[in-house]
C-alpha cells in the first residue's frame, strides 16, 4: 500500500522539489528541473523504482515541523534508548542540486538506517555505482550523476546502497546528495554542510519577512505562501502547478496527470494571492512569464506551457510503474496541452489588466499580445472548447468558456478606455455585450433556477461559481444566487464542492474523483460576497482542517476515505486559500476587487 499523501512533506529549492515521508522516505525527486526524468520514483511504485529514506530503527515516537517560516523539514524521532532529529532540505543559489540531511543527537543514543537506491528515469535505469573513498559513493547512467557525501560508512547489498550508524546527544553526521551532468567533472562541496543548512535556513526566513498579510490564519497563509513560492521555477518565474505527476484523482482510477508543467489558468488567482501579500517582484516575474510565453501567433497559444515556457509537451505512459496505489497509467507530459480552452484568453487578459491597475512596469510589447489575443477571440469566442476542465470527450459550447471570454473583451475595452492604449474599444464592447446577452439566455436554465455547464444543458458546474467573482453579474442577481443554491444542492459532498458530476460520455474518462478543494473555496468566496460570513467561515475552517501536520494540501479530498487525492501539493488549492483568507480578512479581499473589475 502506498504513503498517504497527508504523511508527505514537501522540499524544494525553487528549481525542483522532493517529497520525504513521515518516516523519512524520500519517494520523489526530480533533478534538476521539477520536469526532469525522476531518479526517486517510489511515490508511483515500490522502494525498487528509487527512493532514499533514513530512519529510526524499531518503532519510534514521530513528530514533524517546519522550521518556522522555512521550507527546512525538522523529523524528531523518539525511541526507548534516546531521541534525534533529521533536518531535511533542498540548499539554495547552489552551483549543483544539493539535497541535504543532517542528522542530529538529542539524548542518549538512537540507532539509524539508511537505504539509498537509486534509479534514473522514473525508476527504470539501474546506475553504475562506485566508492569515493571515505567520501561516499557515487552513482552513474546516461546524461545524470547523482554522489552522496557522508563520512558515515556505506555498502552496497542488492543495487542498494545501506548502512547502520548510531547518533549520540551532541553528535551530528550530514548527508549531501549532489547532482551533476554527467559530463561535468564533479568536485567535493567545498561548503560545510550546517553552513549550508543555516544559508538555507537565513535565505526562506528573508522571503517569509517580506510578507505584509497580517489577517486571519497568519502562519496557515504564510505556509501557504512559502509552498507557491518553492512551486516557482526561479529562472523564469513560472509557477508548476504541482511538482508531481499521476497522483489519481480516485485511488486505482486512471484519473492520472503530469502537472509539473505552468497553466495560464492560474494566471490572475497567482497574482492576487502573491500580491496581496506583498510579493511584487514574483508577481513581476510571473507576468513577464505569462507574456513571453503567449507571445506569438493566438491561433496557436497553448493552455499550458513547459517551465521556460515550452509548448510541445508530449504525454507519455510509463508501463513499468504500477502507479500510486495501483492507479494506472503513470503518465508524462500532458496532451491537454494542444486542447482549444478559450477561458485561458479570460485569465491572461485579467492577469495583465490586474497588473496594470497594481502598477507593475508596463509594457507596450504585452498590450501588442493581448491586442492579437482579443483579435482572434472575436472570431474564435463562439466554437467549442475542451473547458476549465480539459475534458477529453466531445468539445462543447461550455459556458464559463464563454464567459471567459466576456471577461477577455471587457478588460481590454477597460485597457483603452480607463488607462489609454490604443485599440477598437466600441467594436470590443458590442462583442462584450452581445456574449454576455448569449451567456444568459443559452446558459441558463430557468427550470433549474441557475446557471448550467454548457449550453441548454441541465448539468451543473463548480466553474459556474466564478461568475460573480469576475464581475460578469453580481452576486445579489437572482440567478447567481439561484446557481449558487443549486451547487449547494447538486455538487456538494459531505459539505465540499465536487466540479461536476463526471459522465464518460461528457468528459471520455470512467471512474469517479473526489471533490475540488480550490472550488470549495470558491464557494466560500461567493458566501462573502452574498453576505453570509459565517458559513463562509464554517467551510473555510472545514478546509483548513483537510491540510496535513505541515500545512500542505493536494488537488482534491476523498471524502468517503478520509484522504487527500490527486497531486500534491497542489498550487491552485494553496493559492484559493491564500485568496479566501484575504476576502474574509478585509473589505476589498480579491473577491470584492475582482468583482468589481467590469467595465460593462
Amino acid at each position: 500500500m502506498s504513503t498517504p499523501l497527508e504523511d508527505y512533506a514537501l522540499l524544494g529549492d525553487c528549481h525542483s522539489a522532493a517529497l520525504v515521508s513521515r518516516h523519512g522516505s524520500i519517494d520523489w525527486l526530480c533533478l534538476p528541473r521539477f520536469d526532469s526524468e525522476a531518479c526517486f520514483a517510489a511515490l508511483l511504485g515500490e522502494p525498487r523504482h528509487g527512493r532514499w529514506s533514513i530512519s529510526a530503527a524499531g518503532e519510534p515516537r514521530v513528530q514533524r515541523r517546519y522550521l518556522q517560516g522555512t521550507l527546512v523539514l525538522e523529523t524528531e524521532y523518539r525511541t526507548a534508548s534516546g531521541a534525534c532529529r533529521v533536518l531535511d532540505c533542498m540548499v539554495v543559489d547552489d552551483d549543483h542540486p544539493t539535497l541535504l540531511r543532517v542528522v542530529e543527537g538529542i539524548e542518549g543514543t538512537v540507532t539509524l538506517n539508511l537505504e539509498l537506491i537509486v534509479r534514473f528515469d522514473y525508476g527504470s535505469i539501474v546506475p553504475w555505482v562506485r566508492k569515493l573513498g571515505a567520501d561516499g559513493i557515487e552513482a552513474i547512467a546516461g546524461p545524470n550523476t547523482l554522489r552522496l557525501y557522508t563520512r558515515v560508512p556505506l555498502r552496497g547489498e542488492n543495487f542498494t546502497t545501506v548502512a547502520e550508524f548510531a547518533v549520540r546527544a551532541g553528535e551530528q553526521h550530514s548527508f549531501a546528495l549532489v547532482w551533476y551532468p554527467s559530463h561535468v567533472q564533479p568536485v567535493r562541496p567545498a561548503e560545510d554542510p550546517r553552513e549550508a543548512l543555516n544559508r538555507t535556513i537565513r535565505w526562506w526566513r528573508s522571503w517569509a519577512d517580506r510578507c505584509t498579510y497580517q489577517g486571519l490564519e497568519h502562519e496557515q497563509v504564510l505556509r501557504s505562501l512559502l509552498t507557491l513560492k518553492a512551486l516557482i521555477y526561479a529562472p523564469t518565474g513560472g509557477m508548476v502547478a504541482a511538482p508531481t505527476t499521476s497522483l489519481p484523482e480516485q485511488l486505482g482510477g486512471v484519473r492520472n496527470w503530469d502537472y509539473r508543467f505552468c497553466w495560464l489558468r492560474d494566471a490572475t488567482f497567482t497574482l492576487y494571492a502573491l500580491l496581496s501579500a506583498g510579493y511584487r517582484e514574483e508577481a513581476g516575474r510571473w507576468r513577464e512569464w505569462l507574456v513571453r510565453a503567449v507571445a506569438g501567433t493566438p491561433n496557436q497559444i497553448n493552455i499550458m506551457y513547459g517551465l521556460a515556457g515550452e509548448r510541445r509537451l508530449t504525454e507519455l505512459e510509463l508501463d513499468w510503474l504500477p502507479g500510486y496505489e495501483g492507479s494506472r497509467p503513470v503518465r508524462i507530459g500532458n496532451a491537454a496541452y494542444a486542447q482549444l480552452q478559450l477561458d485561458v484568453f479570460g485569465e491572461v487578459m485579467d492577469a495583465l489588466h490586474l497588473a496594470r491597475r497594481e502598477g507593475l512596469e508596463p509594457s507596450e510589447e504585452s498590450w501588442q499580445v493581448q491586442k492579437r489575443m482579443l483579435e482572434y477571440l472575436e472570431s474564435a469566442w463562439d466554437r467549442p472548447d475542451e473547458g476549465i476542465w480539459e475534458v477529453r470527450g466531445p468539445r462543447r459550447h461550455f459556458t464559463h468558456s464563454k464567459v471567459m471570454a466576456w471577461v477577455a473583451l471587457d478588460r481590454g475595452v477597460q485597457a483603452v478606455r480607463q488607462f489609454g492604449h490604443a485599440g477598437a474599444a466600441d467594436r470590443w464592447a458590442d462583442l462584450r455585450d452581445r456574449i454576455h446577452a448569449e451567456v444568459c439566455a443559452r446558459g441558463f436554465n430557468p427550470g433549474l433556477g441557475s446557471f448550467v455547464q454548457s449550453y441548454e444543458g441541465c448539468e451543473l458546474d463548480a466553474s459556474l461559481l466564478m461568475m460573480s467573482l469576475v464581475g460578469f453579474l453580481p452576486a445579489s442577481d437572482p440567478r447567481i444566487v439561484g446557481t449558487v443554491a443549486a451547487v449547494e444542492r447538486l455538487l456538494l459532498q459531505d459539505g465540499f464542492v465536487l466540479r461536476y458530476r463526471p459522465r464518460p460520455e461528457h468528459d471520455g474518462l470512467p471512474g469517479d474523483e473526489g471533490v475540488f478543494l480550490a472550488c470549495s473555496f470558491w464557494l466560500a468566496d461567493n458566501y462573502i460576497l452574498l453576505g453570509r460570513l459565517d458559513e463562509a467561515r464554517r467551510l473555510f475552517r472545514r478546509l483548513l482542517d483537510l491540510t496535513n501536520d505541515v500545512g500542505l494540501l493536494a488537488e482534491q479530498f476523498d471524502p468517503k476515505r478520509g484522504r487527500l487525492v490527486g497531486n500534491f501539493p497542489q498550487a491552485f488549492s494553496h493559492i484559493a486559500l491564500v485568496n479566501t483568507a484575504c476576502n474574509l480578512s478585509r473589505r476589498g479581499g480579491p473577491a470584492d476587487d475582482r468583482s468589481a473589475t467590469s467595465g460593462g
